[in-house]
């Protein structure tokens, strides 16, 4: 069943869900190996921490060839402050390494966080995931992809699952065969697409479709709510993977921020807007059952604790947003 949330209604969100929580942050840890190529992640968790908590993993956007996790090292402290254990986390651009090495750390991330769930507190089956834009569509795509082989990738931890259990996609593109992505891919200045997948969807259509969230969906994949502006191109509404959703009985939702561009994030009244939200529909999908309790002396230790490259520190007493470049939108000559 589709659902849409009003935007008054998740305007009125930011009073129901108030800070709450100080937080432990821990920067620079290493959550995937690719021979000497490491991988680093940032955690933001409670620090009154008494039970297993639901985790979220933000994925940043840039286009796939931009950005690092520090653009969303705020947004991961106002998530955490809901009893949240929460990772922004680096991917390998597409400059490095084209498509699925993006989607293959983005799994590595989720894999890190079953194999450390005790060390951290992290309930193990319940893993969120959001992000925007470039982000956005690794995030649903880490939705819909759960035991797809071909974007699991090596980097470590290969034991555990990296299926997540809700998804937040904010100006994404869900769907990369649809008519706009082949128009667009198939003329000048469409670089980004390019380089993120080898060519264009005529020209490369088995990657696009690999790359694809729409392409992956199954009944057993998890409910996604997508967020984006009025302004932002109409894909980013996402109707056709929602449609496919409805079908299957699948949980999503659609918010679209009126008067807003696709940069929601870089405007503090849309951004407000957009958090809320995804905090509500996390609340919802994360922790409709009972917590695991665990031993609240123990949740940071780990039964055979191993070397670690990031440090604990306090948190900023202020929330500024990071004003950091994000991936921009359709009036842009940068798409994505």
């Amino acid at each position: 069943m589709k659902k849409r949330i009003c935007p008054l209604l998740a305007l009125s969100l930011c009073l129901l869900y108030p800070a709450r929580a100080e937080l432990s942050e821990y920067e620079g840890l290493t959550f995937a190996h690719y021979g000497s190529r490491e991988l680093q992640l940032d955690l933001f968790k409670p620090k009154a921490q008494l039970m297993a908590l639901p985790a979220i993993v933000l994925i940043h956007g840039g286009g796939w060839q931009s950005g690092d996790r520090k653009n969303f090292q705020n947004y991961a402290r106002r998530l955490a402050e809901h009893d949240y254990v929460v990772v922004s986390i680096d991917y390998r651009l597409s400059g490095e390494a084209p498509f699925p090495a993006q989607i293959q750390d983005c799994k590595a991330a989720v894999r890190w966080l079953r194999a450390n769930a005790f060390k951290f507190g992290v309930d193990p089956d319940r893993i969120g995931a959001t992000g925007h834009s470039a982000g956005g569509h690794l995030a649903a795509l880490l939705a819909t992809s759960g035991g797809v082989s071909e974007l699991e990738g090596s980097g470590g931890n290969e034991g555990f699952s990296s299926t997540i259990q809700s998804a937040v996609p904010m100006g994404a593109q869900a769907d990369l065969e649809s008519d706009r992505i082949r128009s667009m891919t198939g003329r000048g200045g469409s670089i980004i697409w390019h380089a993120f997948l080898g060519g264009s969807l005529d020209e490369n259509e088995a990657m696009y479709q690999l790359a694809s969230p729409r392409r992956h969906l199954d009944k057993d994949d998890p409910p996604m709510m997508f967020i984006t502006g009025a302004l932002d191109n109409r894909d980013t509404h996402a109707d056709s993977i929602r449609d496919d959703m409805a079908r299957m009985k699948i949980s999503s939702g659609l918010l679209v921020i009126p008067d807003a561009p696709h940069g929601i994030l870089q405007n503090a009244k849309w951004a407000d807007l957009a958090l809320s939200t995804a905090t509500y529909f996390f609340d919802s999908s994360l922790k409709e059952s009972d917590l695991i309790t665990i031993n609240p002396a123990r949740t940071l230790q780990h039964p055979k604790p191993a070397p670690e490259s990031g440090t604990e520190r306090e948190p900023n007493e202020q929330l500024k947003e990071n004003n950091s470049p994000e991936d921009v939108g359709e009036n842009s000559q940068r798409q994505e």
